[in-house]
């Protein structure tokens, strides 16, 4: 949503048309996506945050120990002030790296501001009343075609954020977003790579292959002056050394990692691509609308200014009406419910507690499978009700006379309603019955 000023107040009024302080949040506090904020809205961070704090440790546990076991070793063996440098140097890198990995997860990515109502279909007179955050029944085009340097280029359209995607935007399905020239969510930074954090995901990325090449040179450096400082080979200097024996594997593996994808962006960049085109639509077949030649391309990343959100998280917006809950059961709506409704199709039964409470604790009622049920405590009642004791003293052991029923169909409550009269009669024909009732006694038993 484009959020604007605040719509101003008095605390004075009081009319129809004063906007009450109450009902004023803050754009985070009522952000539809998927994203987390701290700081009262001044970063914003994906689902995913707590990936990043492994990714801290990641970074700060084996610079520490390098600092403990290697550097500090080093700083007696250089003279001058060249062994502190290397101390000083590595803390630089892992401050700058740190800083670079921030401004990447808790920055706004490029995020587009939702739509709070549908675009308009383009060439239809008539209206059509749809509300809030609903789209309407005619069907909007799924795709538009826009010209980008001459090339035609189709933008789709995102039912989720309601709007025409601009070129090079993507829906990222983790944080629930549109997001300007996404590029891919990173699972280790906890954030959307787009428009606005791109360049400090790359120098992210470059900055941590440095950190581990760093790091993994001086460990052989290291090394090396254990084998001239004491004669031994290169195979007992290490074992002097497990502490750079750790950390020359783990920087070896990282640097595949890191700097693979340094040198992957460094593709991607000359060539003005990102990652999500690059593995969706792949422009070897077709013209890229996008590449201006490889200095204009780095020039483009690193050397323009960065766009201004979309965005004010913290600016007061009103708060959205919440949608009136209504207890919808058995196919219709009761508005004024006093008592559960009946779901016939799932064959649950109502329960009178008040009609039948003084009745016998032994009642029978007869089932919609022509069974009789012994119920103990409380009356359960089947919905079919066409069948009941019989109220004549001259009918027959098993058979039923039929009763009018009152059906609730309509009814505000919901429920059947049973005369008492009814049930008095049967309770009182079923006592007077001593042969009838030592039959249903013997049939149905609640324990």
């Amino acid at each position: 949503m484009n959020v604007g000023p605040p719509p101003s107040f008095r605390a004075s009024d009081s009319g129809a048309g004063a906007v009450d302080k109450s009902v004023l949040v803050r754009t985070y506090q009522a952000w539809k996506g998927s994203n987390i904020f701290c700081l009262q809205g001044r970063l914003i961070f994906g689902p995913d945050v707590r990936s990043l704090f492994f990714t801290v440790f990641l970074i700060v546990v084996p610079v520490v120990i390098f600092c403990i076991f290697v550097a500090s070793k080093l700083m007696d063996d250089f003279p001058h002030d060249s062994g502190i440098s290397i101390m000083v140097v590595v803390v630089a890198l892992t401050l700058f790296d740190l800083i670079l990995l921030l401004l990447t997860s808790g920055r706004d990515p490029g995020i587009i501001a939702r739509n709070a109502n549908p675009p308009e279909l383009e060439g239809y007179e008539g209206s059509t009343e749809v509300g809030p955050g609903q789209t309407p029944q005619l069907r909007l085009p799924r795709t538009k075609d826009v010209i980008v340097n001459g090339i035609t280029v189709k933008i789709k359209y995102c039912d989720t954020c309601m709007l025409y995607r601009p070129p090079r935007c993507s829906h990222c399905s983790i944080c629930n977003n549109c997001v300007e020239k996404f590029d891919h969510h990173c699972p280790w930074v906890g954030q959307c790579i787009g428009l606005r954090n791109y360049r400090f995901f790359f120098m992210f990325v470059f900055s941590s292959t440095v950190l581990c090449l760093y790091v993994h040179a001086f460990c052989w450096v290291y090394i090396k002056r254990i084998m001239n400082g004491e004669g031994l080979s290169i195979w007992k200097a290490m074992a002097k050394t497990p502490a750079s024996i750790v950390l020359l594997v783990y920087s070896f593996i990282s640097v595949w990692f890191v700097g693979g994808l340094t040198i992957f962006h460094t593709y991607l960049i000359s060539t003005n691509q990102s990652t999500y085109e690059n593995f969706r639509y792949r422009y070897d077949q077709r013209d890229n609308p996008y590449n201006k030649g490889v200095i204009e391309n780095f020039m483009e990343v690193f050397c323009t200014s960065i766009p201004p959100s979309k965005n004010n998280f913290r600016a007061k917006i009103p708060k959205e009406p919440a949608i009136q809950s209504r207890r919808i059961t058995g196919g219709y709506v009761s508005p004024t419910p006093r008592k559960p409704v009946t779901d016939i199709e799932m064959g649950r039964k109502p329960v009178w507690d008040e009609a039948v409470g003084d009745a016998d604790d032994h009642e029978e009622i007869v089932r919609n499978d022509n069974s009789l049920d012994k119920h103990c405590g409380s009356v359960e009642l089947s919905p079919d009700l066409s069948r009941i004791l019989p109220p004549e003293p001259e009918s027959t052991e098993g058979r039923g006379i039929s009763h009018p029923r009152r059906s609730s169909w309509g009814r505000k409550s919901g429920s059947w309603d049973i005369s008492p009269e009814v049930i008095a009669a049967a309770v009182g024909e079923s006592k007077r019955n001593d042969n009838l009732t030592n039959e249903i006694n013997s049939r149905a038993n609640c324990k």
